[in-house]
C-alpha cells in the first residue's frame, strides 16, 4: 500500500493538482482501500496536525509582513539600502540583496518579499539598462533569504513538526542567512562588472543617518523577536504576537500610512495566505501518519545507513533529496512529510536536529527558484513580464549553484550554523519552546 499511495500521490502532482489536493486524494484512497484503516483517521490527523502551540505563529508572522508591506515600510527599507550600498558597481542590485535581507528579518515570507520589493525594484532596474534576465534572477533569488533568515515561516514549521527550539533554528538559519545574501552581492557585482551595470550616486554620511532614522523602527522588529526569545521574555509563538502588534502600532501611529479601518481588510487577505499553509500542514500530517503506518521511515532509514558513511555523506544526502523535492513539492509539506522520518536518523549519525533543520531549510528554498514549481521565480518573472526560458534560467542557474556551494559549506562545517545557538542559547539546542 504504500507503493500505491506515493504512486497516486506521483500521478496527481504530474496531473498538475495542487500538492495538498494530490496528497489528501491518495491519502483518503489509501485508507478507503486499507481494511484496517477507518476514514475517522483521516480527521482526527488532521486536527491532530494542528494541535501545536509553535504554529500560530505562523498566521503572526504573515501578518507582521502584510502590514509591513500595506504600510510602504518597503520604501523606506528601500532608501536606506540605497544609502549603504548603492554606490557599488550594479547598485540596484546590492540594494536588491541588501533590503531582502532585511525585510527577511521583519516577514518570513520569501513570496510576500518577491511581491513587495519586485515590483518597486524590477521596474526601476530594467529602466537603468540591467537585463531583463538578471533582474528576475536577482530579485527572485534574494526573495529566498525570507525563508531562511529569522523569523522564517518554514523554520517554524520544521521545528513543530520534528519538536526542537524554534528559537534555537532562528539563530542556526541567521549567518548562513547573511552568507548567502553576501554572495548574492558577490555575483552581482561580477555580473556588473561583466556587463557595465551603473553604480547609484554615493550618499553622504548625514544621508545615511536621515535614511536609517526612518528605517529604524521597522529594522527594530527582528531585534525585538530574537531579543526577546534568547532573553527567555518570551516564546517564538508569543514573539510573534509581539511583532504583529508592533508592526500594527508603527504603521498606524508612526508612519501613518495604514487607517484603522484597513486593518479588517489586512486580517481577511493574512487569514487567507495562512490558510494555505495551515491546510497543508493538516494534510500532511495525514500522510506522514500513513507513511508510518506503512513502516516507510525504517526502510528509508535502513536504505539511508547502507548507503551514508558518516555524517557529512548523510547530509549530503539529505541536500540533493530536498534539491529534487523541492522543484515539485511546496516546503510545508515536504518538511512534515519527511523531516519527521530523517530527524531520527540523523541522530545514529550524530547530527545535530539544529544543523538539520538548517540544511533542509537552506535547500527547500532553492525550490522557490527551480522549475517546474519555482514559485518566486514565477512571480519575479511575471512582473518582469518575461517567460521562464532557457536564458533566464542559465543566469539564474549562477544563483542557485552559489547557494548550493554555501549548503554544502555548511554541511561540511557545522558550526557554521551552529555557533550563534551554542553561544547565545545553549539550553535551546535540544529543547522545544
Amino acid at each position: 500500500m504504500a507503493v500505491a499511495l506515493l504512486g497516486i500521490l506521483l500521478l496527481l502532482i504530474l496531473m498538475s493538482v495542487p500538492i495538498a489536493f494530490s496528497i489528501g486524494i491518495s491519502s483518503l484512497f489509501v485508507i478507503l482501500m486499507e481494511g484496517n484503516l477507518t476514514p475517522w483517521i483521516m480527521i482526527q490527523r488532521t486536527f491532530g496536525g494542528l494541535d501545536s502551540f509553535v504554529i500560530l505563529a505562523i498566521p503572526l508572522f504573515l501578518l507582521t509582513g502584510e502590514v509591513m508591506n500595506r504600510a510602504g515600510i518597503t520604501d523606506e527599507l528601500i532608501d536606506f539600502s540605497s544609502t549603504v550600498v548603492g554606490h557599488i558597481r550594479g547598485g540596484l542590485a546590492h540594494i536588491n540583496v541588501f533590503v531582502s535581507m532585511i525585510f527577511a528579518g521583519i516577514s518570513g515570507s520569501s513570496t510576500a518579499d518577491t511581491a513587495g520589493i519586485g515590483k518597486l525594484l524590477i521596474p526601476a532596474m530594467i529602466k537603468r539598462g540591467y537585463s531583463k534576465e538578471f533582474t528576475v534572477a536577482v530579485t527572485a533569488a534574494s526573495s529566498t533569504l525570507g525563508q531562511i533568515i529569522p523569523p522564517s515561516i518554514i523554520a517554524v514549521i520544521y521545528a513543530a513538526t520534528v519538536g526542537i527550539s524554534v528559537g534555537a533554528l532562528f539563530l542556526g538559519g541567521a549567518v548562513p542567512g547573511i552568507l548567502i545574501g553576501l554572495a548574492q552581492m558577490v555575483v552581482s557585482y561580477i555580473f556588473a562588472r561583466k556587463y557595465n551595470y551603473p553604480a547609484e550616486e554615493r550618499s553622504s554620511f548625514r544621508k545615511i543617518l536621515h535614511a536609517f532614522k526612518k528605517a529604524i523602527l521597522p529594522m527594530l522588529s527582528p531585534v525585538l523577536l530574537i531579543g526577546g526569545i534568547i532573553g527567555g521574555i518570551f516564546t517564538a509563538t508569543e514573539a510573534a504576537v509581539v511583532s504583529a502588534v508592533y508592526s500594527i502600532l508603527i504603521a498606524i501611529f508612526v508612519y501613518r500610512s495604514i487607517k484603522l479601518k484597513e486593518l479588517w481588510d489586512i486580517f481577511v487577505t493574512t487569514a487567507l495566505n495562512a490558510s494555505v499553509t495551515i491546510f497543508c500542514i493538516a494534510i500532511a500530517a495525514v500522510f506522514g501518519y500513513l507513511l508510518a503506518y506503512f513502516h516507510v521511515p525504517e526502510m528509508l532509514g535502513s536504505v539511508i545507513t547502507q548507503i551514508a558513511s558518516g555524517p557529512v555523506s548523510f547530509l549530503l544526502i539529505v541536500i540533493l533529496l530536498f534539491l529534487i523535492v523541492g522543484t515539485f513539492m511546496d516546503a510545508t509539506p515536504a518538511i512534515i512529510i519527511l523531516a519527521p522520518m530523517l530527524a531520527p536518523i540523523a541522530c545514529t549519525f550524530g547530527v545535530n536536529p539544529i544543523h538539520l533543520g538548517v540544511i533542509i531549510v537552506l535547500t527547500l528554498a532553492l525550490g522557490l527558484i527551480t522549475p517546474p514549481y519555482g514559485l518566486c521565480l514565477l512571480v519575479a518573472a511575471q512582473i518582469a513580464n518575461i517567460p521562464v526560458n532557457f536564458k533566464l534560467m542559465r543566469t539564474m542557474s549562477i544563483f542557485i549553484l552559489v547557494s548550493l556551494l554555501i549548503i554544502i559549506l555548511i554541511a561540511l562545517f557545522p558550526d557554521i550554523a551552529l555557533f550563534i545557538p551554542k553561544i547565545f542559547a545553549p539550553k535551546m539546542m535540544g529543547v522545544t519552546l
